[in-house]
């Protein structure tokens, strides 16, 4: 039996994030751009019945088995829809001003102290050329570290685990910031739902 993927509801009203992010931004992030993420890779998958099976963490950990044809659909879109799934957790009304004792001391062990994090993770959203993600992530020693990707391309897809996240795609933001990605990224802070990215990290221990 097909397994279609679909496209998470939201845990807050559009409007729930102003005023660090509109709620016609919301409305369009998640019911368009997302919602195209989750079309185009169900219609990619269409012929592939063993792969429709496949969860999509599964589905972009292994694009090796993926057929050439649909790779690059698969990649793309299966990134946009896991990378968007797990954003929507990441960012909530009022999110907590830092994350637990425990990850803020590794952080601190990573970075020197949790503002030296904050300064690291925005930088790498805004150097960032074009669309792309900024991230957090942990690695099979569970060793924390900072950087970006290109497009919808996921830390899984390299064997990473994702602890936290944030789109830079204009459409993220562009209706309210226009060209200001710096103060878009700064709003962000204040939306982090800490509480996910500490379950996210105790996961990955």
């Amino acid at each position: 039996m097909s397994n279609l993927h679909v496209l998470p509801e939201l845990t807050f009203n559009f409007n729930a994030l102003e005023p660090m992010i509109d709620a016609k931004t919301m409305e369009i992030h998640h019911g368009k751009h997302h919602a195209a993420y989750v079309t185009n890779l169900n219609n990619a998958l269409a012929n592939y019945q063993d792969l429709q099976l496949k969860d999509i963490l599964d589905l972009i950990s292994h694009l090796d088995v993926v057929p050439e044809t649909i790779r690059t659909a698969v990649r793309n879109n299966g990134g946009g829809h896991y990378n968007h799934s797990l954003f929507w957790k990441w960012i909530t009304p009022g999110g907590a001003k830092k994350p637990s004792s425990n990850l803020e001391k590794e952080l601190t062990a990573a970075f020197g102290n949790f503002d030296g994090f904050v300064e690291k993770f925005s930088q790498a959203g805004l150097t960032r050329f074009g669309s792309g993600w900024a991230w957090l992530v942990a690695d099979k020693m569970n060793k924390l570290s900072v950087y970006s990707t290109p497009n919808q391309d996921s830390p899984v897809m390299e064997g990473l685990t994702p602890i936290l996240g944030l789109d830079v795609w204009e459409h993220a933001y562009y209706l309210n910031y226009q060209n200001r990605r710096a103060d878009y990224i700064k709003a962000f802070w204040s939306l982090v739902n800490w509480g996910f990215v500490d379950k996210l990290y105790m996961a990955a221990r």
